[in-house]
């Protein structure tokens, strides 16, 4: 009898575990333990210690094996009131990590002077993370290039003599690096996985292969993060998948796990095996760092795409042989105010400044968005190999309704430099410098100098300019210019001669340059990337001198909270330019001004996402509540719209600052809209 019930139960027993394996996807299975637990990484305990490691050619989380499903998601691009709504899409996607960048340029703007606050506090946003059940990569540079000015680095780096030499061994270079690192790793490192928090690996540096030969440097980076984050922490490098990358990026011998990218439409699994080549033996879980859900778009440029199915594709390939992936980018987000950055073709000329929008045809829009074919395509692939249900797609964020609003002309440039730049502020020298030594990182210089006019016309050269230049001229009055005549511009990647007019002036004429800074180069040979006027500047060959630099604060315009019309009318100069301006912008001359609009938004209302539509104007930056929304260049193309997120908006007035370069729409409006347009300009007309 007990023999018969020893059988009975030893079938019940085969029953059991023949359905339980029939119900286990074969492609989702992983690497069993073996009932020894010979094969569970060193550290580990049955009692599954918290910890994660790297063993067997495996993650392990909690001595059990975990598959890095991930997306980059950048703290800096989207509001913090925002950070919670975008962790949870990119969880719905079936993410169960996040990967972002550390911009040096973001937590310290000017030498030792530290933001960890609002945008910036990248303690809040890990906090969230491991609230929302994330682990985190932590890409903390200190170069990150994420199509981010400079690739991270502060701009105040270029105004430091000699020269530092940036991604190298450089004393001066590491002194600095070292004193950024003692105050950032410091504070993550509360957030480390086996100090409770989330973060589960730290980058050093990022695709250094593809730029230098320095392992001087890459060893003394991970010497540095170790002494600050202990020996436990997995560092490890991305480079691109190819042999000469991985040769001089990856630092094996340190113990620095090697990961990998490659374009998405390459077979993934050759690159895996090359990249065994590069870690120590039984370290080498393959991980595309950066699988690329889209790509970024430059000005000039139809707006990048990839098609949703050949995106699923591909991380399908991944995914089927228990290979691990991080989206590039799971959610792109914006680059507000001036951090945008910059790329280069052959020569630092080939210059291509990027887009406001940072959406990258990521899944997850620059909204919030995930009502769309690339969001759908990606998370039923992840949802067949996920251990667990998927959360629910949250609906996608209500738009405010479509509005045309009046503008009104309250100010040109030149007649209000006095509140822009202070007379203190101006600097006056022999020569042209660039921006950054006279302070100003971002946005824009004036360079005002003299020169007497003799014949017909004179011939205007500045072989080097960064990076797009306005000229005017007018006659010199009591050192001051009323209403300067535009002759035209020059540009970094053309760089043409202009012709000037000869004015029948008493005295001199005037020579203003108004210089904008487009974006830093983020990646490649040419990332030392000065702004402004970089050489002499020549009329008919003749060099001229004296210059005063004016440097142009635009947060100026946010003073006390007060708008540009308010500060305005404190002056008499306000009511001087109100009045020429209009007389002004009856004519056909070209000249850089500011222009306002008033939104109520009704208390019975809710407040509600937007993006304004800037077809019809031509190029410059707006202002919403003295938020910077960033760069408007209808007029090339392709982004036509920039985003409004809810929380800069309010009950009652909110104020919209545009400052255009050049001419406004004719019909002075601007409209709220419900969707992102990337068919403006040059773009349009390709079209």
């Amino acid at each position: 009898m007990a023999s018969r019930r020893i059988a009975w139960l030893f079938l019940l027993f085969l029953l059991a575990a023949f359905f339980f394996v029939s119900f286990i996807p074969a492609h989702a299975a992983l690497p069993k333990l073996s009932s020894s637990d010979s094969s569970r990484p060193h550290g580990f305990r049955k009692d599954n210690i918290r910890g994660f490691k790297i063993a067997g050619d495996m993650f392990w989380k909690d001595g059990q094996p975990f598959r890095i499903i991930g997306g980059d998601l950048h703290y800096f691009r989207v509001l913090p009131e925002y950070w919670e709504d975008r962790l949870l899409r990119a969880k719905a996607l079936g993410l169960n990590a996040i990967q972002t960048y550390v911009p040096w340029n973001l937590h310290e703007p000017s030498p030792q002077k530290w933001v960890f606050e609002g945008i910036a506090n990248i303690e809040s946003f890990l906090d969230l993370a491991q609230e929302l059940g994330f682990v985190v990569m932590l890409r903390a540079g200190p170069y990150i290039c994420a199509e981010w000015d400079l690739g991270g680095f502060p701009a105040w780096l270029l105004a430091i003599k000699p020269a530092l030499k940036l991604r190298s061994s450089d004393p001066t270079y590491l002194n600095l690096v070292e004193r950024w690192w003692g105050i950032l790793l410091p504070k993550i490192a509360p957030f480390l996985y086996e100090n409770g928090g989330p973060i589960v690996m730290v980058q050093v540096e990022n695709e250094f292969g593809s730029f230098g030969d320095d392992k001087t440097y890459l060893r003394y980076l991970a010497t540095l993060a170790r002494r600050h984050l202990g020996n436990d922490i997995i560092l490890y490098t991305t480079d691109g998948g190819t042999k000469d990358t991985l040769e001089r990026g990856t630092i094996p011998e340190e113990g620095v796990y090697a990961a990998v990218d490659f374009s998405t439409g390459d077979n993934p699994w050759p690159i895996f095996e090359l990249q065994k080549r590069y870690n120590a033996p039984g370290k080498s879980p393959p991980l595309s760092a950066e699988f690329y859900t889209g790509w970024l778009t430059h000005w000039g440029e139809p707006n990048a795409k990839t098609s949703a199915s050949y995106t699923a594709a591909y991380l399908e390939k991944i995914l089927s042989c228990n290979g691990s992936v991080v989206l590039y980018m799971a959610y792109g987000g914006t680059n507000f105010g001036f951090f945008n950055g910059a790329n280069t073709g052959q020569n630092d000329s080939d210059y291509k400044a990027d887009l406001t929008s940072y959406d990258y045809d990521a899944p997850i829009k620059e909204s919030g968005d995930v009502d769309n074919p690339k969001f759908e395509a990606l998370r039923n692939v992840i949802e067949k190999y996920s251990r667990m249900s998927l959360p629910h797609v949250p609906s996608s964020n209500e738009r405010a309704k479509h509005r045309i609003l009046n503008v009104n002309k309250v100010a040109s440039l030149f007649n209000v430099l006095d509140i822009l730049c202070y007379s203190t502020e101006v600097v006056e020298t022999d020569q042209p410098i660039p921006m950054e030594l006279v302070g100003q990182m971002f946005g824009f210089i004036l360079y005002v100098s003299q020169y007497s006019g003799k014949g017909s016309h004179s011939t205007l050269s500045i072989p080097k300019v960064h990076d797009r230049a306005q000229v005017f001229v007018s006659c010199a009055a009591d050192g001051k210019a009323e209403n300067p005549t535009y002759v035209g511009t020059i540009e970094r990647w053309s760089n043409k001669k202009l012709e000037l007019p000869n004015f029948k002036c008493s005295s001199n004429i005037s020579l203003f340059i108004l210089v904008e800074n487009m974006g830093r180069i983020n990646y490649g040979p040419y990332i030392y990337d000065r702004k402004g006027i970089l050489s002499s500047v020549a009329l008919d060959g003749y060099i001229l001198h004296g210059w005063k630099l004016y440097p142009i604060s635009l947060d100026k315009l946010s003073l006390s909270n007060e708008t540009l019309v308010r500060k305005l009318a404190e002056s008499q100069t306000a009511k001087i330019s109100i009045r020429t301006s209009i007389k002004f912008h009856s004519g056909s001359i070209s000249q850089p001004g500011f222009y306002e609009a008033r939104y109520f938004i009704d208390p019975n209302d809710q407040i509600k996402d937007t993006f304004i539509s800037f077809k019809g104007w031509s190029k410059g930056i707006a202002f919403v509540n003295s938020f910077n929304i960033g760069r408007f260049w209808p007029s090339l193309g392709p982004q036509c719209t920039l985003y409004v997120p809810a929380p800069i908006l309010h009950y009652g007035e909110n104020v919209v600052v545009i400052f255009e370069l050049h001419t406004s729409n004719p019909n002075l409006t601007i409209e709220f809209v419900r969707q992102p347009d990337f068919t403006c300009g040059q773009i349009q007309q390709r079209l």
